[in-house]
């Protein structure tokens, strides 16, 4: 019986599963302040929230908290290019684009605004993903939820991500000497940017669950560079039972004979029924199984953040995970403290008719049971072909 089996969807939400290994929150008080200007999805409140709430549950601790580093030029140049960094870094320093700087780099776009606060904030995003994987290393269980910046490529900004954190994440684990590293994406869009930067890599097995047909539109059935890149595109409105035996196939034929020596997860909140961003419908009750089971494949873990452009299912989700993760229990009914830190947050993409009262008063969604549709299997055979 795959570990899936075991920690199917929980009944009392994000999985109240004590960790087996010492957990370690990442954060930095740039991921508090607002960022990317009005009118963009990610205008919303969700790192200063998740910590918010954590706060409010008294789920933190001065002992499990620590803060990313700003990392330095060199280390940045490990990825991404100087002639890039040269001209992100003026941009966002300067609030202004020229139009050659917006059409080479993607920066200063509706899609890659200027704003304050740019240049620490992706670089903290950077520094957090390369201080998890190294306490990781250590034996802690790592979450970093201002990382899975998984579009960025290493000359160009691209779906909302300046730098490629993630891909900070695994090379700390490379340079560890380190053989075997999985990346999972459960983000609701492809992790591209990732895929990218290992498809060529034997040391790096990736596997990426998604909606099919979103942006960016790679990612597809038949896009499978190697072996080791396994791409998972699920239909519109993925349910639960749907979503998890997705990761129970993916898990059975493929992941658990890997043994990987360390794993990286990016963990999107936009696979969330209720994202503006996405028509999945997984309930964080499922997702929260998913990342358990993930982490529970590899000696080395670190959790990172992602997409998730609905600020009250993201915020629900990444505390949630971080009590799962750290042991803590969740109550069915959240104390009016932690009630109010919810009610507070809003969103222009998300209708107030849309808004479900349980997005305010718990952190558990409701499992979203259901059928399991042909397309699903035939998405499993294909991806995931035995013998």
């Amino acid at each position: 019986m795959s570990r899936l089996d075991e920690a199917a969807v929980p009944e009392e939400g994000p999985a109240e599963t004590a960790a087996s290994r010492p957990s370690v929150f990442i954060t930095h008080p740039i991921f508090r302040q607002p960022g990317f200007g009005a009118n963009h999805p990610l205008s919303i409140m969700r790192h200063g929230a998740v910590l918010d709430l954590c706060e409010a549950m008294d789920w933190l601790s001065p002992d499990t908290l620590r803060h990313a580093p700003l990392p330095d030029r060199d280390t940045l140049e490990r990825f991404h290019t100087p002639d890039y960094l040269d001209a992100l870094e003026a941009s966002a320093r300067a609030l202004m684009a020229t139009p050659a700087v917006r059409e080479r780099y993607n920066v200063g776009t509706m899609e890659c605004p200027l704003f304050a606060g740019l240049w620490d904030r992706a670089r903290a995003s950077v520094g957090g993903s390369i201080l998890a994987a190294e306490l990781a290393m250590q034996g802690r269980l790592a979450f970093h939820p201002g990382g899975g910046t998984h579009h960025g490529r290493p000359n160009r900004a691209a779906g909302f991500c300046y730098f490629n954190d993630p891909v900070f994440a695994v090379l700390r684990f490379l340079d560890a000497g380190l053989n075997r590293v999985l990346y999972v994406d459960l983000d609701a869009h492809h992790g591209d940017g990732v895929e990218a930067a290992f498809a060529a890599d034997e040391r790096v097995t990736l596997a990426s669950i998604h909606e099919e047909g979103r942006w960016p539109g790679t990612g597809g059935l038949q896009d499978r560079p190697s072996r080791r890149v396994i791409n998972l595109p699920v239909p519109r409105h993925v349910n639960d039972d749907e979503f998890l035996l997705v990761i129970q196939e993916l898990c059975r034929r493929r992941l658990e004979g890997l043994q990987p020596e360390a794993v990286v997860v990016t963990c999107g909140a936009d696979a969330l029924r209720g994202d503006p961003l996405s028509s999945m419908e997984v309930s964080n009750k499922a997702l929260a199984a998913a990342v358990q089971v993930s982490t529970s494949l590899a000696r080395h873990a670190v959790v990172l953040g992602g997409g998730g452009y609905n600020p009250w299912t993201t915020a629900r989700m990444w505390a949630g995970l971080w009590a799962q993760m750290s042991g803590k229990p969740i109550p069915d009914r959240l104390p009016p403290a932690a009630q109010d830190i919810l009610a507070r947050l809003s969103c222009d993409l998300v209708d107030d008719d849309d808004r479900d009262p349980a997005w305010l008063s718990s952190i558990a969604d409701s499992a979203n049971r259901g059928a399991v549709r042909a397309r699903i299997y035939e998405v499993i055979d294909a991806a995931l072909p035995i013998g």
